[in-house]
């Protein structure tokens, strides 16, 4: 099993990255912030505009860091990558299947089963811990229409027609998500999801935790060698981790949104964490997006059994586990992609 490595999070937008040795340094104009070994890092994000050097990037692809530049509001700007890895036959299939409409939607569906059952799940355990503080009759409700639209996910016969369940099944869930919001509902409401820009507090910290989740996926496909941008639901488009995407559904609910509502319940942000541009966009403030960075560490460390396996992982290994099942089934060592289902 893949150890779970730390990722360095560069927040500061003046930080310059380079290398020196085996160690990645970390400057703020001359001066030096600090320097880490690269042997404890499995990713470097960096929030900035100055880069780094293309030293620390050759050498973060040749021992197979993931390395990814986001801007200071945390919108995805950039991915460095080494060589291609894994077997070419296993990427072969990949895109075999991708063009399978099929044996695309085999995939696809069960990705999407795993998305609403742990949305239900996400739902249930609210009304369970926090019945007197939720309308319980509204979220019951909610959990009941995503349990009967399992079967009509496993049922559908074409991707147009489960893009369809999967839309109808997120709007189910988003229409109650607000119920789950049990501290400072005055500053932290939920009307809907938006982004680019999102418009409120809790969509800002839901867009900036997705772009997170997404650069860890992308990380567990390629090195298990499969190629984060090809997909088989979210359709190819240039620059799309549509892969990456398509795996990361099942885990929003129970590892992103979970993560958003314990911050904000445990009243860990607040307010004055945000600020609103005149274009009506919502953005962290840099403190905020720090203690977030931390926390999202802490919680990649917490231990989980996972599923399929029947083994303790850390949380942060799941996107891993996932993309490894993924690639076992391309190449046809198991009879179907397991996807990840919480309770």
């Amino acid at each position: 099993m893949r150890k779970l490595l730390n990722t360095l999070y560069v927040t500061s937008p003046d930080s310059y990255l380079s290398l020196d040795g085996e160690n990645v340094v970390i400057y703020d104009n001359d001066t030096e912030l600090g320097r880490i070994p690269l042997h404890n890092l499995e990713g470097i994000v960096s929030f900035g505009y100055r880069g780094m050097s293309p030293a620390l990037m050759g050498g973060c692809a040749e021992r197979d860091i993931s390395l990814c530049v986001l801007s200071p509001q945390g919108r995805f700007l950039a991915r460095v990558t080494g060589r291609v890895r894994g077997n070419v036959l296993l990427r072969r299939k990949q895109y075999q299947v991708s063009m399978n409409q099929d044996a695309s939607l085999m995939i696809a569906r069960n990705c999407i089963l795993g998305k609403v059952y742990n949305a239900r799940w996400v739902l249930e355990r609210a009304v369970r811990d926090h019945g007197l503080q939720i309308d319980t009759e509204k979220v019951k409700d909610a959990a009941g229409f995503l349990k009967q639209s399992l079967r009509r996910i496993e049922e559908s016969r074409d991707m147009a027609q489960l893009r369809g369940y999967e839309g109808e099944d997120a709007s189910i869930y988003f229409g109650v998500f607000d119920q789950l919001i049990l501290q400072q509902k005055k500053d932290f409401y939920f009307k809907g999801r938006n982004r680019r820009p999102p418009l409120d507090n809790v969509n800002a910290m839901l867009s900036f935790v997705y772009t997170l989740l997404a650069n860890t996926v992308a990380s567990a496909l390629e090195t298990v060698g499969l190629d984060p941008y090809v997909g088989f639901m979210h359709t190819d488009r240039p620059g799309r981790l549509s892969l990456a995407l398509d795996l990361m559904e099942e885990l929003r609910p129970v590892l992103a949104d979970r993560f958003v509502l314990t911050l904000i319940n445990r009243k860990m942000v607040n307010k004055k964490d945000f600020s609103r541009k005149e274009d009506g966009a919502v953005i962290m403030g840099d403190e905020a997006r720090k203690l977030l960075l931390s926390e999202w560490q802490n919680k990649k460390k917490e231990m989980i059994t996972h599923p399929y396996l029947n083994e303790k992982v850390e949380w942060g290994m799941i996107p891993f586990v996932q993309a490894m099942l993924l690639s076992r089934y391309l190449r046809g060592d198991i009879d179907e992609y397991p996807p990840f289902f919480w309770k």
